[in-house]
């Protein structure tokens, strides 16, 4: 079914970047695997043809296309070929946000053109080994010590962990007020105490660079605090919604490609002398796919243009990323198991697809915590902590 949501721009946009994708990107995938991290080559060439951070303002080097399709296009098409490395997602879609946002003309102008072209690197530091998806568990401390922040504290899953040049940390700037004393504070690589640790090893994502960070009496400036003192909660729950689609955007892409790998499978794989896409059980089952992708699609694709309009609420976001991601998994599933004992096999799309699908519905906050607030939204919330 054509996608009415987009234009002609979007299709040319859409070309553009496929064509970047498949030539600059598919034919090393697997070695950045191997390696755990890809280089940050990648990242100047992307910028070089604009395809990072498209509606920060042109005066910082964007294209200032404030049109959240654009970015839905370079989710989607990443996604399609299984390129889960380039964390160009993370970076045009949830962090860079928070500086066209929240950041000072100042800051803007420090920052903002490098991110761009690709030579600033970025990433957002809130998860810790005791607070996942309840943010007001925090334990990180920044506390006010003359003109700056003295930054102490530890923090896990980071993406782009290992490459980053700037990154986004939720700290506590005063730890007797709860969740109304977080704010956000940009650290910049090479600030003394700023350390990262190990890559982890994850089951899938492997290409993709995540590790630890830790925060050693980091002197940050107050000129890096982003937006007001003791907001930072508030701006997280203002930009998870954001988060939660791109999410959603990629969970429905991934599904569809692993439907249509599965789809030529079944054409051509053989049994009891005739495609096992003849067979009326696998038949059902493709089609009981191809319909829920397409329900997830639509849905998706409504919740883009609501966000387009500033009408994507946070229940709705946390709809899309549950049911799409959860989507992700089961469609995945079934592909794998029609393709026998070589969908166990790493050398096959959609056993990369089966690992790299996991984490899906943990990140960005978990099926539980989607269910929760959608919950919330629907009548009294009880007790329960507010740091989701």
């Amino acid at each position: 079914m054509k996608r009415k949501i987009f234009e002609t721009e979007h299709s040319l946009f859409r070309t553009a970047f496929r064509a970047f994708v498949e030539r600059e990107i598919v034919p090393c995938h697997a070695d950045w695997e191997r390696a755990g991290v890809v280089p940050r080559d990648i990242w100047a060439a992307a910028g070089r043809q604009g395809f990072l951070c498209m509606d920060v303002a042109p005066e910082y080097g964007g294209a200032g296309a404030r049109d959240y399709r654009y970015n839905a296009i370079v989710g989607e098409e990443l996604w399609r070929v299984g390129a889960t490395g380039p964390g160009f997602v993370l970076h045009t879609d949830i962090v860079v946000p928070y500086l066209t946002r929240y950041g000072t003309p100042e800051q803007q102008r420090r920052w903002l053109p490098d991110c761009v072209s690709g030579a600033c690197i970025t990433a957002i530091a809130m998860t810790e080994p005791g607070a996942g998806s309840d943010l007001a568990a925090i334990r990180t401390t920044a506390l006010r010590d003359g003109d700056s922040y003295v930054l102490n504290g530890q923090k896990t899953f980071i993406s782009n962990g290992i490459l980053n040049d700037l990154v986004i940390v939720a700290a506590r700037t005063d730890p007797a007020q709860g969740h109304k004393g977080i704010s956000l504070l940009v650290v910049e690589r090479g600030m003394p105490g700023y350390e990262r640790g190990r890559r982890l090893e994850k089951i899938g994502l492997h290409a993709q660079d995540t590790a630890e960070l830790f925060f050693h009496d980091v002197r940050v400036p107050r000129a890096n605090l982003l937006g007001e003192e003791g907001q930072g909660f508030r701006y997280l729950m203002e930009q998870l919604p954001q988060e939660r689609l791109a999410i959603a955007v990629g969970a429905v892409a991934a599904a569809e490609a692993a439907l249509e790998q599965t789809i030529r499978y079944c054409h051509e794989r053989e049994a009891f002398g005739r495609p096992i896409g003849a067979l009326q059980s696998v038949r059902f089952t493709l089609a009981e796919l191809a319909t829920e992708i397409q329900i997830g699609r639509v849905f998706v694709d409504q919740c883009i243009l609501a966000l387009n309009e500033g009408e994507l609420t946070a229940e709705t976001a946390a709809m899309a990323k549950w049911w799409t991601s959860e989507l992700q998994q089961r469609v995945i599933d079934a592909c794998l198991q029609l393709h026998g004992g070589y969908g166990y096999m790493r050398e096959y799309p959609i056993a990369r697809a089966f690992l790299d699908a996991r984490v899906q519905t943990i990140y960005g906050g978990t099926t539980e915590i989607m269910k929760e607030i959608i919950g919330r939204s629907l009548g009294p919330s009880g007790n329960a902590s507010a740091g989701i």
